[in-house]
Protein backbone atom coordinates (compact mmCIF):
# COMPACT_ATOMS: atom_id res chain seq x y z
CA UNK A 1 0.00 0.00 0.00
CA UNK A 2 1.04 3.43 -0.83
CA UNK A 3 2.49 5.62 2.18
CA UNK A 4 -0.10 8.91 1.98
CA UNK A 5 2.07 12.24 1.07
CA UNK A 6 4.54 10.19 -1.45
CA UNK A 7 4.26 10.66 -5.42
CA UNK A 8 4.46 6.92 -6.62
CA UNK A 9 6.77 7.14 -9.76
CA UNK A 10 4.88 5.36 -12.21
CA UNK A 11 5.41 7.58 -15.29
CA UNK A 12 8.31 9.46 -16.82
CA UNK A 13 7.12 13.25 -16.72
CA UNK A 14 6.03 14.43 -20.22
CA UNK A 15 8.22 17.03 -21.62
CA UNK A 16 6.94 20.69 -22.36
CA UNK A 17 7.05 20.24 -26.14
CA UNK A 18 7.00 23.60 -28.75
CA UNK A 19 4.19 22.44 -30.85
CA UNK A 20 2.13 24.84 -33.15
CA UNK A 21 -1.65 24.72 -31.26
CA UNK A 22 -2.63 25.27 -34.89
CA UNK A 23 -1.37 21.95 -36.07
CA UNK A 24 -3.78 19.87 -35.34
CA UNK A 25 -2.04 16.50 -36.18
CA UNK A 26 1.37 17.56 -34.83
CA UNK A 27 -0.71 18.17 -31.35
CA UNK A 28 -2.70 15.07 -31.78
CA UNK A 29 0.78 13.05 -32.54
CA UNK A 30 3.35 14.94 -29.90
CA UNK A 31 0.43 14.63 -26.61
CA UNK A 32 -1.15 11.91 -27.50
CA UNK A 33 0.92 9.36 -25.34
CA UNK A 34 0.77 12.08 -22.62
CA UNK A 35 -2.55 11.87 -22.63
CA UNK A 36 -3.02 8.39 -22.76
CA UNK A 37 -0.98 8.04 -19.48
CA UNK A 38 -3.28 10.89 -17.47
CA UNK A 39 -6.12 9.22 -18.38
CA UNK A 40 -5.16 5.59 -17.46
CA UNK A 41 -3.93 6.13 -14.43
CA UNK A 42 -7.42 8.45 -13.39
CA UNK A 43 -9.46 5.80 -14.61
CA UNK A 44 -7.33 2.86 -13.17
CA UNK A 45 -8.39 0.81 -16.48
CA UNK A 46 -7.70 0.20 -19.75
CA UNK A 47 -11.09 -0.25 -21.41
CA UNK A 48 -12.06 3.18 -21.36
CA UNK A 49 -9.08 5.35 -22.11
CA UNK A 50 -9.05 5.46 -26.20
CA UNK A 51 -12.64 6.98 -26.03
CA UNK A 52 -11.89 9.46 -23.52
CA UNK A 53 -8.15 10.30 -25.65
CA UNK A 54 -10.35 10.87 -28.46
CA UNK A 55 -12.95 12.96 -27.12
CA UNK A 56 -9.96 15.60 -25.74
CA UNK A 57 -8.73 15.68 -29.08
CA UNK A 58 -12.50 16.34 -30.78
CA UNK A 59 -12.98 18.37 -28.10
CA UNK A 60 -9.49 20.80 -27.68
CA UNK A 61 -9.52 21.11 -31.34
CA UNK A 62 -11.60 24.70 -31.29
CA UNK A 63 -9.76 25.60 -28.28
CA UNK A 64 -6.23 25.14 -29.52
CA UNK A 65 -6.76 27.49 -32.47
CA UNK A 66 -7.21 30.26 -30.10
CA UNK A 67 -4.11 29.14 -28.09
CA UNK A 68 -1.03 31.71 -28.78
CA UNK A 69 1.80 30.07 -26.48
CA UNK A 70 2.68 26.30 -27.96
CA UNK A 71 3.84 25.94 -24.00
CA UNK A 72 -0.40 26.06 -23.09
CA UNK A 73 -1.14 23.19 -25.10
CA UNK A 74 -0.55 20.51 -22.69
CA UNK A 75 -1.99 21.98 -19.76
CA UNK A 76 -5.01 22.73 -21.94
CA UNK A 77 -5.40 19.33 -22.53
CA UNK A 78 -4.74 18.02 -19.56
CA UNK A 79 -7.82 19.99 -18.01
CA UNK A 80 -9.79 19.19 -21.02
CA UNK A 81 -9.51 15.28 -19.93
CA UNK A 82 -9.41 15.85 -16.41
CA UNK A 83 -12.89 17.19 -17.30
CA UNK A 84 -13.84 14.23 -19.29
CA UNK A 85 -12.61 11.46 -16.93
CA UNK A 86 -14.61 12.91 -14.27
CA UNK A 87 -17.54 12.66 -15.78
CA UNK A 88 -17.10 9.40 -16.67
CA UNK A 89 -15.95 8.12 -13.20
CA UNK A 90 -19.32 10.17 -11.90
CA UNK A 91 -21.61 8.56 -14.76
CA UNK A 92 -19.45 4.86 -13.38
CA UNK A 93 -20.31 5.39 -9.98
CA UNK A 94 -24.42 6.00 -10.56
CA UNK A 95 -23.96 3.08 -13.05
CA UNK A 96 -22.63 1.05 -10.20
CA UNK A 97 -25.37 1.86 -8.37
CA UNK A 98 -27.95 0.22 -10.12
CA UNK A 99 -25.35 -2.58 -10.79
CA UNK A 100 -24.55 -1.71 -14.44
CA UNK A 101 -20.78 -1.56 -13.64
CA UNK A 102 -18.10 -4.01 -12.32
CA UNK A 103 -16.46 -2.79 -9.55
CA UNK A 104 -12.49 -2.48 -10.84
CA UNK A 105 -10.55 -5.83 -10.68
CA UNK A 106 -6.72 -5.92 -11.35
CA UNK A 107 -6.83 -7.23 -14.86
CA UNK A 108 -8.68 -3.95 -16.18
CA UNK A 109 -5.26 -2.42 -15.92
CA UNK A 110 -2.37 -3.18 -17.81
CA UNK A 111 0.56 -3.12 -16.16
CA UNK A 112 3.58 -4.60 -18.58
CA UNK A 113 6.43 -4.01 -16.83
CA UNK A 114 5.06 -4.45 -13.10
CA UNK A 115 6.28 -7.08 -11.22
CA UNK A 116 3.64 -9.12 -8.75
CA UNK A 117 4.66 -6.78 -5.57
CA UNK A 118 3.70 -3.91 -7.93
CA UNK A 119 0.23 -5.38 -9.07
CA UNK A 120 -0.52 -6.30 -5.92
CA UNK A 121 0.23 -2.17 -5.08
CA UNK A 122 -1.56 -1.03 -7.70
CA UNK A 123 -4.67 -3.56 -7.38
CA UNK A 124 -4.90 -2.27 -3.82
CA UNK A 125 -4.42 1.39 -4.30
CA UNK A 126 -7.32 1.18 -7.61
CA UNK A 127 -9.49 -1.05 -5.26
CA UNK A 128 -9.60 2.09 -2.23
CA UNK A 129 -9.87 4.70 -5.37
CA UNK A 130 -12.62 2.77 -6.84
CA UNK A 131 -14.61 3.43 -3.41
CA UNK A 132 -14.28 7.20 -3.50
CA UNK A 133 -15.69 10.17 -5.18
CA UNK A 134 -15.40 11.11 -8.46
CA UNK A 135 -13.49 14.34 -7.20
CA UNK A 136 -11.44 12.00 -4.38
CA UNK A 137 -9.99 9.97 -6.96
CA UNK A 138 -9.23 12.45 -9.94
CA UNK A 139 -7.75 14.79 -6.95
CA UNK A 140 -5.67 12.03 -5.37
CA UNK A 141 -4.13 10.45 -8.67
CA UNK A 142 -3.39 14.00 -9.89
CA UNK A 143 -1.54 14.86 -6.55
CA UNK A 144 0.31 11.30 -6.16
CA UNK A 145 0.35 9.37 -9.54
CA UNK A 146 0.85 12.60 -12.10
CA UNK A 147 2.80 14.13 -9.08
CA UNK A 148 0.98 17.52 -9.70
CA UNK A 149 1.39 20.62 -7.03
CA UNK A 150 -1.71 21.17 -5.17
CA UNK A 151 -2.66 24.30 -7.06
CA UNK A 152 -2.48 22.89 -10.04
CA UNK A 153 -4.98 20.15 -8.38
CA UNK A 154 -6.97 22.51 -7.61
CA UNK A 155 -6.95 24.23 -10.72
CA UNK A 156 -7.69 21.63 -13.33
CA UNK A 157 -10.95 19.97 -10.84
CA UNK A 158 -12.27 24.04 -10.38
CA UNK A 159 -11.96 24.09 -6.91
CA UNK A 160 -9.93 26.15 -3.74
CA UNK A 161 -6.92 24.66 -2.76
CA UNK A 162 -8.63 24.15 0.62
CA UNK A 163 -11.09 21.68 -0.93
CA UNK A 164 -8.37 19.92 -3.43
CA UNK A 165 -6.21 19.32 -0.11
CA UNK A 166 -9.61 17.71 1.87
CA UNK A 167 -10.04 15.82 -1.25
CA UNK A 168 -6.93 14.00 -1.29
CA UNK A 169 -6.54 13.26 2.28
CA UNK A 170 -9.97 11.93 2.54
CA UNK A 171 -8.27 8.96 0.21
CA UNK A 172 -4.95 9.19 2.20
CA UNK A 173 -7.04 8.29 5.11
CA UNK A 174 -8.84 5.39 3.20
CA UNK A 175 -5.51 4.06 2.19
CA UNK A 176 -4.03 4.22 5.48
CA UNK A 177 -7.33 2.19 6.42
CA UNK A 178 -6.98 -0.12 3.86
CA UNK A 179 -3.23 -0.84 4.68
CA UNK A 180 -4.04 -1.88 8.13
CA UNK A 181 -6.63 -4.41 6.93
Amino acid sequence: MSVPGRLIPLHQDATELEVDPADFTAVVRAYRPYVAGVVKRMLGRDDEVDDIVQDTFVRALDGLKRLENPLRVKPYLASTAVRLTLRRLRRRRLQRTFGLWERWHPTLLSTPRANGEHRALLSDVYRVLDSRSADEQVAWSLRYLEGERLERVAELLGCSLATAKRRIAAVDAAMEGAHRD
